[in-house]
């Protein structure tokens, strides 16, 4: 792409002399896609509660062994690749609101599926369909709602998807707490029946409408999110919209992000956050813990608080001090777990009989109780990292660095090398902690988040209060 481009080098949107808009529907509409998101968070948490349910299914050709446990909660990321390739067509030929619709189908059916299994590959089945679902709604819904989103609330508004993420998962664990797997299957098809209804409603993001010559229509959503289209500049759109060629790779304004874009992706998963969402249990029954399930929740809280703190600030604090803050924090608290894992491994390995925050240890009840204490606060501080940067940021800028007409490829390469980063740390992660012991594991980890700090102060650019224009001329060098 050249400078001289006038669909990239004008602002498609925006307020003249700095007007806000006076509808609050953007808001509504960015609710609408959201629950996109939250389907994506509840199926993403349904496998801590519903593997030992399965585990102990009566009927033996349901009944989940340890292969078949780790495939469950794992295969769910093959589909999400798949889901975001898909995604990444869907978006620019279908829109953005009529991909979102159409997700709601693989959830619904995925669900549905589950909950009628007769044996373990319909569960597989069922998952896999639901994970497709995960991977388009992880890519259009942050698109979605970056495209409608002024810059005074993008950040806002844009981290909400990881907030509906996180509390889906909570969703998932608290519903778990009291419902069996089938009945817990039944629940997750309500967020996407709910959002089908309401994306109904919506309308299709102005920029996506612009890109068709669809003016008359761009104008009305206009009106419909912001209020008064007459309070807003004429878009200008120049060229007749294009698609991805390989040889834009060679401009800076699409090379750039792109690169960006997959290390973002990348740093997010080698975290080890799925891993531990994935396994929030087991990790707590490694850690000596009685009710681990108590723990997954209070994890669960933990994650949702501080994601809504980060998308409080998200416009204020801006993107690259939040990432560099998460990723120091997440270096303390990986190196803390790990010294953990480290203090304790020489004591008995399960702790079914003894209570929540008390170890098992050879050591003296002082030690020990500090030991659990250690624990504890390590895997809080993780989360509350990871939720005030890492959680919602790469999702963030995924949808605001992509200059538009490669934005549909270039975010479902995004979502692919997420997702199947995300598959290899979840199918993995049991064996990483068998070859280099847990406390290796979160080491490991540690060492990733050091990476993911230095990348974040050397090669990622501030996008609060930008239009989405002004940030592809950026990258651009304009």
């Amino acid at each position: 792409m050249t400078p001289e481009n006038p669909e990239e080098t004008q602002p498609l949107l925006g307020p003249p002399g700095g007007s806000a808009p006076v509808s609050r529907r953007v808001f509504l509409a960015a609710f609408a896609a959201s629950l996109g998101p939250l389907s994506f968070g509840f199926a993403l948490g349904y496998s801590s509660p519903a593997i030992p349910s399965l585990r102990r299914a009566s009927p033996p050709a349901l009944r989940l062994d340890d292969d078949a446990a780790s495939w469950f909660g794992a295969i769910v990321t093959l589909g999400a690749a798949a889901g975001g390739v898909l995604a990444g067509w869907l978006v620019d030929r279908a829109g953005r609101k009529l991909s979102l619709l159409l997700c709601t189908v693989p959830f619904v059916v995925g669900f549905v599926v589950i909950t009628a299994a007769q044996d373990v590959w319909m569960l597989l089945g069922g998952r896999l369909l639901t994970g497709l679902a995960c991977g388009i709604a992880s890519l259009v819904a942050p698109v979605y709602i970056s495209e409608i989103a002024y810059p005074a609330v993008r950040g806002l508004l844009g981290s909400c998807v990881q907030l509906m993420v996180v509390t889906g998962i909570l969703l998932a664990y608290l519903a778990g707490w009291v419902l069996e797997w089938r009945w817990l299957a039944i629940l997750g098809c309500v967020p996407a029946s709910f959002m089908l209804l309401l994306m109904c409603y919506m309308p299709e993001t102005p920029r996506f409408l612009l890109t068709q010559h669809k003016h008359q229509e761009a104008m009305a959503a206009m009106q419909f999110l912001w209020g008064s289209e007459q309070s807003w500049e004429e878009p200008l759109v120049g060229a007749e919209h294009q698609g991805f060629q390989l040889a834009q790779l060679r401009h800076p304004g699409v090379y750039k992000p792109f690169i960006i874009g997959i290390l973002l992706m990348a740093f997010q998963q080698l975290s080890g956050i799925n891993a531990v969402m994935f396994y929030a249990e087991t990790i707590f029954e490694e850690a000596k813990f009685k009710d681990s399930s108590v723990a997954s929740i209070i994890v669960g809280i933990i994650q949702v608080l501080f994601t809504a703190m980060a998308a409080l600030i998200m416009d204020r604090a801006g993107r690259r001090l939040l990432l560099t803050l998460s990723g120091v924090v997440m270096v303390f608290s990986t190196s803390a777990f790990g010294a953990y894992f480290k203090l304790t491994q020489g004591g008995p390995s399960n702790s079914s009989h003894v209570a929540l925050l008390t170890p098992i240890s050879m050591e003296p009840p002082s030690a020990s109780m500090g030991l659990a204490w250690l624990a504890v606060g390590s895997m809080c501080l993780f989360i509350a990292g990871f939720a005030v940067g890492w959680g919602p940021i790469p999702w963030l800028l995924m949808s605001e660095i992509f200059p538009l007409h490669v934005k549909g490829m270039a975010t479902g390469v995004c979502v692919l090398t997420n997702w199947f980063m995300a598959f290899l740390v979840t199918k993995e992660f049991s064996s990483v902690m068998e070859v280099l012991r847990p406390y290796g594991a979160f080491w490991l980890a540690s060492a990733f988040c050091i990476f993911s700090v230095l990348f974040t102060l050397s090669c990622v650019p501030e996008t609060k209060g930008k239009t989405l224009e002004q940030i592809t001329a950026h990258f651009e060098g304009r």
